[in-house]
């Protein structure tokens, strides 16, 4: 039986009421600490969401709330020099979801804290302390809380990560800032469609959302490095200046980009990704999501593989009598699928910024591996992944290791 009973968990973002919930359905007292003032929900524009991450919310009870906000992608394109090619089906498995970030964050919010899940604002963690009986965090406005385990749910700039381990890296930089709008589909793009564009100067992709709207979102290449807050603080005008010379000889991109105005440009600032981090836990604290395992956006796969560490890492709790025991058995699991997609993001993200070369080269290149491309190879086991919540984690142990 486990003897983990109560968690603080840091974050607040998607991957922190994920984990609360999963915690709670798993019989453990977990209670939510943010450090800003509120739920952040006006950070971030659109993402996907594929099967497995999906199914993974169907656990903690919040797949049909999921459903109600999200939109179906049946059918995936890529469009490379104008030429737009039809990218092969994966047999067997449901649709992405296209869903707005801030109406998913919401969602989980709520459905945490119609839970039972108690949240805090307010409380920017500074330090801990752990002995024999629990670990209490410290924040910044001077209180505390104290627990049998302490989860970092804070993101990509964790500050959790730097805790567990001050040698752990921090996020790499992929050369791209990244903005999004929600726009009308004048274009008369088929529902359920999304379509991931190569252009002249730079990426974008771009998919239906509902019968009337599109959602599209630039990945702006930037050699200077800017945070979120930075970014925002560049007037919009500024920006759209930039993307609408970026994607001007674009066709449907430089549409977007004119139609695209200052009130409804989302900057989701510098687009991340995390190399692989040594040390996932040390004594009663833990990373999850972001905090540890950040793929870059070309995955496809970042919330998805956020939601299911959440609930794996609860059933660890659940079934394994000491944390440590625990925390070792959720790494087990996790870090090969999970390096294993970020292995893959790191691979399609260089294509996002080719030389002038290789930018030339791509129209005639992309339609020979389009016909070589065999997404059953390369993303099938990512997306048919399912997580058995009632099978006992030791189980599942042991078949990884046979």
């Amino acid at each position: 039986m486990s003897t983990t009973e109560t968690a603080i968990v840091i974050g607040g973002g998607i991957a922190g009421p994920v984990t609360a919930t999963a915690l709670h359905k798993a019989g453990i007292a977990a209670r939510v600490y943010e450090a800003y003032p509120g739920p952040t929900f006006g950070v971030g524009s659109g993402l996907a969401l594929a099967p497995n991450g999906v199914a993974a919310l169907d656990i903690i009870g919040a797949g049909d709330l999921f459903h109600a906000i999200a939109s179906p992608v049946s059918h995936t394109q890529m469009s490379v020099g104008g030429k737009v090619l039809r990218m092969p089906d994966i047999p067997d498995v449901p649709s992405l979801k296209i869903v707005d970030r801030n109406e998913l964050h919401r969602t989980l919010h709520d459905h945490a804290v119609a839970t039972g899940i108690p949240f805090e604002y307010n409380k920017r963690l500074v330090s801990v302390d752990e002995d024999a009986d629990g670990i209490t965090a410290h924040f910044a406005d001077g209180s505390s809380a104290t627990a049998d385990v302490l989860i970092g749910a804070d993101g990509i700039r964790s500050t959790v990560r730097g805790l567990i381990d001050p040698k752990n890296p921090g996020p790499e930089y992929t050369g791209m800032i990244g903005f999004g709008a929600m726009i009308d589909n004048e274009i008369g793009l088929a529902p359920e469609t999304m379509v991931f564009a190569f252009g002249k100067k730079a990426y974008y992709l771009y998919g239906t959302v509902g019968d009337d709207k599109i959602m599209w979102g630039a990945n702006l290449p930037h050699k200077e490095y800017l945070t979120l807050s930075e970014a925002r603080t560049i007037p919009a005008e500024h920006w759209l200046r930039i993307l609408r010379e970026t994607y001007a000889e674009d066709t449907p991109g430089g549409e977007f980009a004119r139609k695209t105005t200052a009130a409804n440009l989302e900057t989701t600032g510098a687009l991340h990704i995390m190399p692989s981090v040594p040390t996932w836990h040390r004594g009663r604290m833990v990373l999850v999501g972001d905090s540890v395992h950040a793929p870059s956006n070309s995955s496809g796969q970042g919330a998805s593989l956020a939601i299911e560490s959440a609930v794996q890492l609860a059933r660890c709790l659940r079934d394994l009598p000491e944390h440590s025991a625990a925390f070792a058995a959720y790494e087990g699991l996790r870090r090969p699928r999970v390096e294993s997609v970020t292995a893959r993001g790191r691979k399609i993200n260089h294509s996002k910024t080719p030389g002038p070369v290789a930018r030339r080269m791509m129209p005639l290149l992309m339609p020979l591996l389009m016909k070589g491309m065999n997404l059953e190879k390369t993303m099938g086991a990512e997306q048919r992944y399912r997580i058995d919540w009632d099978a006992p984690v030791q189980r599942e142990l042991a078949a990884s290791r046979a």
